[in-house]
């Protein structure tokens, strides 16, 4: 059996009815930017099915314009922390009270590019809770000008060394409640998050509930407030995006201009000059992260940073390819807390490597370009569709069977037969 049918297989295995799961066991439900990823690998094969993975995510949506970065659909007793820990009712459907990064528009912009009437018809279905949920980043989660997060699970790298800095200023509730993890069931402990981080990630969600999940509180006053890179050149590349959608619709764009140009504005508040690269940053105490992530090169995604930032993470990009086999690794090789197998700690993720592949292509560094693309597939080929791959060997890391893994395959795997016939 082709690669290419064993991803359909893996998609249509996970698919719950409108809506996929990134896999069987540790992860149960819908997850906001997953099925996002998802989307674009089942455009492949099916339009109409594609677009649901779409809209169902959408019916998630609060009022407030947030979209969660977990939907619960039901309550499965094999996940932790499901509905019942998060005990928020302010959804239209039981979630979680964070986001995740916002890829939606981006990718809707990419699944409706061919201007078609059917296309326009399908931006005009969405628009409005793209722009709501846009809006929601830059008004709940902005601090002087930057777009913040709150909690390690919503920039979607959960234990990347990049957060230890934020952590580390926190101190566990008191008054956390009790639990049992379950991810340590489907996964081995020892490249999962810590039970310290845990009891942290936690203590985050309890503050949301005492707080009624007002996300400006959760904010300003939460025990964690970093600047994430992930979410703000995610955020800002979806803003152009979106910027397009609305002019093809006929849509005020004043507001969208508006957040693009803080977005640019707000760019060297990550530029850590003395590592050369776009790094997290603790919005209290000023403080950087100590390494170059898997995100710090989405400034070519989001066509952001001077000529002279560009080339320095590209250095720092051919410094870390003569250091693994595989790239792109989630965190630096050279920093002490460098795990290849262990998480966000130092394995390469397939649906970061789309985004940095895209953005060097587009932005004309195509060689390295090819060498994070070729290197992702390469793994693939060795050792399937998993979660995450080890950068120096290659291996599969976490869970198998994963759908966005399938999913980049599968949309890569279409762009290169549409090369092909070009």
């Amino acid at each position: 059996m082709s690669l290419t049918q064993k991803a359909i297989d893996i998609l249509t295995k996970n698919d719950r009815g409108g809506y996929t799961i990134p896999t069987s066991g540790l992860y149960p439900y819908q997850w906001n930017w997953d099925s996002a990823f998802v989307a674009l690998g089942i455009a492949t094969y099916d339009f109409t099915r594609a677009w649901s993975e779409i809209t169902t995510l959408i019916e998630g949506q609060w009022p407030d314009g947030m979209i969660p970065s977990i939907i619960f659909r039901s309550d499965d007793p094999d996940y932790f922390p499901g509905p019942s820990r998060w005990g928020n009712t302010l959804g239209p459907i039981p979630s979680t009270g964070i986001s995740q990064p916002p890829v939606l528009a981006t990718v809707v912009r990419t699944l409706t590019d061919n201007a078609t009437a059917q296309d326009k018809a399908r931006r005009a279905e969405v628009y409005d809770a793209l722009y709501a949920s846009h809006k929601w980043f830059h008004e709940a989660r902005t601090v002087a000008g930057i777009v913040t997060t709150v909690h390690p699970w919503e920039t979607g790298r959960d234990n990347c060394p990049e957060w230890n800095i934020g952590l580390d200023g926190m101190t566990v509730a008191p008054d956390l409640a009790p639990y049992t993890r379950m991810d340590n069931k489907h996964s081995d402990p020892k490249f999962r998050p810590s039970q310290e981080q845990y009891d942290k990630f936690l203590t985050i969600v309890q503050f949301g509930q005492s707080v009624g999940w007002d996300q400006r509180r959760l904010t300003d006053e939460g025990p964690f407030l970093m600047a994430d890179p992930n979410i703000h050149f995610v955020l800002l590349r979806a803003d152009k995006d979106l910027r397009a959608m609305a002019v093809d619709l006929g849509k005020p764009t004043d507001e969208i201009d508006g957040w693009i140009d803080k977005g640019e504005a707000a760019t060297d508040y990550l530029w850590n000059d003395d590592l050369g690269a776009f790094t997290a940053r603790d919005v209290r105490t000023g403080q950087f992260s100590g390494g170059f992530s898997n995100c710090s090169a989405l400034c070519f995604y989001a066509d952001s940073g001077t000529p002279e930032q560009r080339a320095k993470t590209l250095e720092n990009m051919e410094r870390i390819a003569a250091r693994v086999d595989y790239m792109l690794p989630s965190w630096d090789p050279d920093a002490a807390d460098f795990e290849p197998q262990r998480y966000w700690c130092g394995p390469l993720w397939p649906q970061m490597n789309y985004m940095t592949a895209l953005g060097l292509s587009e932005q004309g560094e195509n060689a390295m370009a090819e060498r994070v693309r070729a290197d992702l597939c390469r793994a693939i080929e060795q050792s399937g569709f998993w979660e995450c791959f080890n950068p120096v060997t290659g291996e599969g890391c976490v869970s198998s069977q994963f759908s966005w893994t399938a999913a980049v395959w599968l949309s890569w795997q279409h762009e290169t037969k549409l090369k092909g016939v070009a």
